[in-house]
C-alpha cells in the first residue's frame, strides 16, 4: 500500500509563491541602483526564474510528510499522557521546541 503524501504540485506552487514573494522584496529592500547583476552573465539575477525538479519536489513532500506524522505522534502522546481525548494546540506546542532540534 501506497502512503498517502503531499501533492508536488502543490509544494510547488507554495515554493514559486514563496520565492516570488522573497524577489519582491528583495527588489524592493535593494532599490534600483541600476545594476542587474553581473556584465555578460546572460540574465540579471532578477529575471531568472527559481525552480525545483521533480526529485526534490519529490523529497520535499516526503520531508513534509514524515515532519507532520511525528508532530502529531507526539502530541498525542502527550494528550495520552495528560488524559486528553484529542490533540489540542497547547500539545502541540509543547513539543515543537524538540521536533525542530530533531529535523
Amino acid at each position: 500500500m501506497e502512503e498517502v503524501t503531499f501533492d508536488p504540485g502543490l509544494i510547488q506552487a507554495i515554493f514559486k509563491h514563496i520565492w516570488t514573494r522573497r524577489a519582491l522584496d528583495r527588489e524592493k529592500n535593494e532599490g534600483n541602483d541600476g545594476t542587474d547583476g553581473e556584465v555578460g552573465a546572460g540574465t540579471s539575477k532578477r529575471t531568472r526564474t527559481t525552480s525545483a525538479n521533480s526529485n526534490a519536489l519529490k523529497l520535499s513532500c516526503e520531508l513534509l510528510r514524515i515532519f507532520i506524522t511525528e508532530a502529531v505522534q507526539r502530541s498525542a502522546m502527550i494528550a495520552e499522557a495528560e488524559g486528553a481525548g484529542k490533540i489540542e494546540g497547547t500539545h502541540l506546542e509543547r513539543i515543537l521546541p524538540q521536533l525542530l532540534l530533531d529535523f
